[in-house]
């Protein structure tokens, strides 16, 4: 039986009352069921639910999909991972003090016992997927990431799903240098500067630069979110979607903090110290519905020349390519098209609908459609990246990453 590891790691839908929330999420469950069950899996439908409100609400969930959305084959698994040698393991160190200083990723009343028994599994794992890639360098925080996989799911499916996300979404934060992720967070401030010129110039006058948000990247928000609810419903945002959408969600909850940035004193110190305070009490669900937006209005290669970025075959925007597990009409440029379309239209009925007063549910039908439509429609479209990326991209020799 699998242990009890993340105590309430079920994921709300908001905004609704209890008897209409619960005939939701059984029907989101009855539809996740459904894209499990059918032959071959229904891929681009999972990670719609992965992205829409709520996420994939539950951690037993989470166990069937992640896999899914990382193309992990389950039933080819080793039954028993391999034994680790730590004592003359180059990262064991490290790994060792990063692991001892994560008490708090724990769920608190967690006994101590179990605890410890986990974070035996965590340097295991890490040392695992490293010792199986040797191209991959160990960062401090890659162990938040891996906890939160490990809290989910048990040792054997979580070292898998490491392993996959270590050598595609994380992988230019696994490289010797720091250059690549300098890099990816180039991509902050002129997604700002399209949505609000105003923050984006104070910024600019403060010199704070990008590193408030460097823990926020590199642990997928994991280091400084307290709730593990908010944790894992941004991972499976994040599973379902591009490799740059972290950066997309860091500009979101700058641009929600908008009034606190622009009443603070202009100065390095200053603006560096309130943003590097995450509040606890984000709307998420709204936020993720942002990020997906501006990812779709701004696409990362629209972003690449202000950015100074080079497409790089060693950049997880180009290896994330096997995960394009659907048809040639769900790509993501033709995806995006088609649902920006339909936006338009649900816009406009909904507009529509507004002025006619006696119809008032039929209004609020519409808008909440309109402003749900583009998230939910990420979800076949991220599954992308560079086939499409590359259509995106000028034919020039510009690349994303160097």
């Amino acid at each position: 039986m699998k242990r009890s590891r993340s105590v309430g790691a079920s994921s709300p839908l908001n905004g609704i009352g209890k008897q209409d929330g619960d005939s939701r999420r059984k029907r989101k469950v009855a539809e996740i069921s459904q894209a499990l069950n059918v032959t071959p899996v229904d891929v681009a439908a999972l990670r719609r639910m992965a992205i829409s409100e709520g996420g994939l609400l539950t951690d037993e969930i989470r166990c069937k999909v992640w896999p899914r959305l990382l193309n992990v084959p389950t039933d080819t698994l080793p039954e028993k991972p391999e034994e680790i040698e730590r004592e003359n393991n180059k990262d064991y160190n490290q790994v060792l003090l990063d692991v001892q200083r994560s008490l708090k990723r724990f769920p608190p009343g967690m006994p101590d016992k179990q605890r410890e028994g986990l974070q035996e599994e965590l340097i295991d794992i890490i040392l695992r997927v490293l010792g199986r890639n040797t191209q991959l360098h160990y960062y401090q925080g890659y162990h938040d990431i891996v906890v939160t996989f490990l809290l989910v799911l048990d040792e054997r499916l979580a070292t898998a799903l490491v392993e996959k996300l270590s050598t595609h979404h994380l992988r230019d934060f696994m490289d010797p240098t720091m250059d690549n992720t300098k890099h990816i967070l180039n991509y902050l401030m002129p997604i700002i500067e399209r949505i609000n010129p105003e923050v984006h110039d104070f910024m600019q006058q403060a010199e704070v630069g990008t590193i408030f948000a460097l823990s926020w990247l590199i642990t997928w928000f994991g280091h400084v979110l307290s709730d593990f609810r908010h944790v894992v419903r941004l991972y499976d945002f994040f599973l379902a979607c591009h490799p740059l959408m972290p950066i997309y969600f860091a500009a979101v909850i700058v641009l929600y903090r908008e009034d606190e940035v622009l009443d603070c004193e202009c100065d390095m110190a200053s603006v560096h110290h309130l943003l590097s305070q995450i509040p606890q009490d984000l709307p998420y669900e709204t936020l993720i519905s942002r990020a997906g937006d501006l990812f779709v209005q701004f696409p990362p290669s629209e972003l690449a020349r202000e950015a100074a970025q080079q497409y790089s075959q060693q950049t997880a925007a180009s290896t994330f390519k096997d995960f394009d597990l659907v048809s040639e009409q769900q790509r993501p440029d033709s995806v995006l098209r088609r649902r920006l379309r339909e936006k338009q239209a649900l816009e406009g009925a909904a507009a529509g609908a507004m002025v006619v007063m006696a119809q008032p549910t039929v209004a609020r039908r519409f808008v909440r459609l309109a402003v749900m439509g583009l998230t939910v429609a990420l979800g076949a479209a991220a599954l992308t990246l560079v086939n499409t990326a590359l259509e995106w991209v000028p034919k020039l020799d510009l690349h994303l990453f160097p």
